[in-house]
């Protein structure tokens, strides 16, 4: 019998932040926030989430910034 267990990536989620402003260039409005997950499968079958990863990118300057780097402007707006 052949058992197909393995990982992989889920669907990306992404948000656009209206009313935040990009800490290093001050630009209001230009950050997305893009959220993915990977997931544990068997079959192709998901059966749970092994890591999730949270990245937010300014448009105007191209600044990358991760989960731990998000002020709390950005985790307010991401809440909401």
């Amino acid at each position: 019998m052949i058992l197909f267990f393995g990982t992989r990536p889920g669907k990306s989620t992404l948000k656009d932040l209206p009313h935040t402003s990009c800490p290093f260039c001050r630009q209001i409005g230009t950050l997305t926030v893009s959220q993915t997950s990977n997931y544990a499968h068997l079959f192709w079958i998901k059966l749970f989430k092994i890591t999730s990863h949270v990245v937010a990118e300014c448009e105007h300057c191209k600044r990358v910034y991760y989960k731990e780097e998000f002020t709390q402007e950005m985790l307010k707006a991401i809440d909401e």
